[in-house]
């Protein structure tokens, strides 16, 4: 297996619609599994109208303005947990949404995480899937991926990220809440990518 290598800090310091195609192949990874990363979006905090930061700071997504290199997790619908990782410079809220996965260890886990699951492209395609998958709630708000302050890190195993990736607009924004902006991006024909591009 390629050695992986903690994706340092200094890659989090730049704009989320800089980072999220270089996300595109990265492994997160959190105890026994872990999971490459095919699909992302940005979302570019106070200027982005589809982000939670847009209106400003609230306890809920204060995580957004803190230091690059942390996990911003919340609740969607009231129903699943999702996570981003928080970039660029400190106290300007931009995040890059995880929506989409391929498993590659601990699938018995993963499994155990998502019962009535049987099959592996079901795992961690959605960014609530994800999460439950790799067993992040809301208790990792907050968590240093670089550190890895509760077992959880972004690793590079030498697989780089796609030439040309699949890019569309956002999934699940409002009219005028920034689903027109083609911030999202996914690896093309990979396990885990959480449903067909907009058209």
């Amino acid at each position: 297996m390629p050695r992986r290598r903690v994706v340092p800090r200094r890659f989090y310091r730049r704009d989320s619609r800089e980072l999220a195609p270089l996300l595109l192949n990265k492994v997160l990874v959190h105890g026994e599994r872990s999971a490459r990363l095919v699909e992302v979006e940005a979302y570019a905090g106070s200027e982005d109208p589809g982000s939670h930061a847009y209106t400003g700071m609230r306890p809920r997504n204060a995580t957004m303005f803190g230091p690059s290199g942390h996990l911003y997790v919340y609740r969607s619908y009231g129903v699943h947990w999702c996570a981003n990782i928080v970039c660029g410079e400190e106290g300007w809220a931009s995040a890059v949404l995880l929506r989409g996965a391929t498993p590659l260890t601990g699938l018995d886990e993963m499994y155990a995480s998502r019962p009535g699951i049987t099959r592996e492209r079901d795992l961690c395609g959605g960014p609530g899937r994800l999460c439950q998958a790799l067993g992040i709630d809301v208790t990792f708000d907050g968590t240093d991926i670089v550190d890895g302050t509760d077992g959880v890190y972004l690793v590079d195993d030498g697989t780089p990220p796609p030439d040309d990736p699949g890019v569309s607009t956002r999934i699940g924004l409002s009219a005028g809440k920034g689903d027109d902006s083609p911030w999202r991006f996914y690896v093309r024909g990979a396990v885990g990518v959480s449903r067909a591009p907009s058209r």
